[in-house]
């Protein structure tokens, strides 16, 4: 796992496990590493966020697929930069 440190303004949110098992159970830990840090952070708190499990798991299947498909973030076209 590569750790990148974050430059962000925002308080950073904690991963979950449930969270980490999905990624690694779909095998996409790495797409979600290559996002930005506040792409990341952004997908966590908006999962935790949720009052409901129905709505956290909701939430939780639309970023698994944003990362597989690798061209949206949170229902915006996204395009990955090339470093």
């Amino acid at each position: 796992m590569t750790k990148r440190k974050a430059r962000l303004k925002r308080p950073i949110n904690p991963m979950p496990d449930f969270v980490l098992e999905a990624l690694e159970k779909n095998k996409l830990f790495d797409a979600y590493e290559a996002r930005p840090p506040y792409q990341r952070n952004d997908y966590v708190g908006w999962i935790t966020r949720a009052k409901r499990d129905e709505t956290r798991q909701k939430r939780l299947k639309q970023m698994l697929d944003e990362l597989k498909r690798g061209d949206t973030y949170m229902n915006m076209r996204y395009k990955a930069r090339n470093t």
